[in-house]
């Protein structure tokens, strides 16, 4: 088939174009060309798709199968796209996220939950994410939704991925946990070790994008592991196992790194008391199709990847993840210190 994905050049993008290529189908990614690297293979058109006259000049006189949105957040720039690519093309993925459920991750969300309300012509630019909070991050996606959902005439599915980890990952959550635990010493664990956790291996996310394409399934998906796939214990196992460190794992209380107010989800990352963060219902995709590979298998792969390849590719929000070897000491201490007393 021809597929035309929108980005294409890193992480969730690139696995996407590379799956695609590797299962025989013909591939054209649309891109400014500023970020990340061209996969192999695919025909590259060069494109801000933010401007109108250029995404207009591209696709004149081209047609393609299917439309893979990876690079969608304003919902104006998004429903441009998909008016201007509707007839063109029978079929078009649009790569969401859980974070347009406002209750999420303070409650548990399905499918049916409540999203954000968001006009679909609200204008932005892309550069503009990297500064968003996450209510803002989840309203424009969910008006992301709503503009394809009303301009693109044909099939449409729309995938809300949770948590995405695996090789290329560029946000820097288990690449972190990678890199500290391979560096050794006592390493701050956070919370419950026995503590459910549901992020989806980027390779299984682009293997389910593409099924639901082949089969025609449109509809929308909550994409991430199911409930119970793994904990945080078995993946922090794992990344010991994978650097062969030897590296000691000190678990500590959440209700005592909630009180020394440590940043969740960035300084310790994938550490979230809330109670909705690990429980995103999964029954519609699991019944589409979507098969979850074993975490120990992410883990050493995103490993194998990362030390060939030195560095991930920078993503805006990389900076942020991670615990000072200072502070994570002082914690540390004082957690041991407190221990003994009692």
């Amino acid at each position: 088939m021809r597929v035309l994905v929108l980005g294409g050049t890193r992480f969730v993008g690139r696995t996407l174009v590379e799956q695609a290529l590797a299962v025989g189908h013909q591939v054209t990614t649309i891109n400014r060309g500023l970020t990340g690297h061209d996969v192999p293979g695919a025909e590259v058109l060069r494109a801000d798709r933010e401007n109108e006259t250029e995404l207009h000049t591209v696709t004149a006189g081209r047609e393609w199968d299917w439309v893979i949105d990876t690079s969608g957040y304003v919902p104006k720039v998004v429903g441009n796209s998909a008016r201007l690519l509707s007839g063109k093309a029978n079929a078009y993925v649009f790569l969401s996220t859980v974070s347009v459920y406002p209750s999420w991750p303070a409650e548990p969300v399905s499918e049916d939950s409540a999203i954000y309300d968001c006009s679909p012509d609200m204008p932005g630019t892309a550069a503009d994410e990297a500064h968003w909070t996450a209510a803002q991050y989840g309203t424009y996606k969910a008006g992301c939704e709503r503009a394809v959902l009303e301009a693109f005439n044909g099939h449409v599915t729309i995938l809300r991925p949770g948590v995405i980890l695996g090789p290329q990952e560029n946000v820097g959550r288990l690449t972190w946990w990678l890199k500290r635990i391979k560096r050794g010493g006592k390493v701050l664990a956070p919370g419950d070790p026995a503590k459910s956790i549901q992020p989806i291996d980027v390779r299984d996310l682009a293997a389910f994008t593409l099924a639901c394409l082949e089969t025609e399934t449109k509809g929308t998906f909550n994409v991430t592991a199911p409930e119970g796939h793994t904990t945080f214990g078995q993946m922090l196992a794992a990344c010991l196992t994978v650097t062969s460190s030897d590296a000691e794992l000190v678990w500590i209380d959440a209700d005592f790194l909630v009180s020394h107010n440590v940043r969740q989800w960035t300084e310790l990352p994938l550490w979230r008391t809330a109670l909705g963060t690990w429980s995103v219902d999964t029954t519609r995709t699991l019944a589409a199709g979507l098969t979850s590979r074993p975490t120990r298998e992410t883990v050493q792969d995103t490993y194998q990847w990362l030390s060939k390849s030195g560095n991930t590719v920078a993503h805006e929000r990389q900076s942020h993840h991670g615990i000072s070897p200072d502070r994570e000491k002082e914690l540390i201490k004082e957690w041991q210190h407190n221990s003994q007393r009692h």
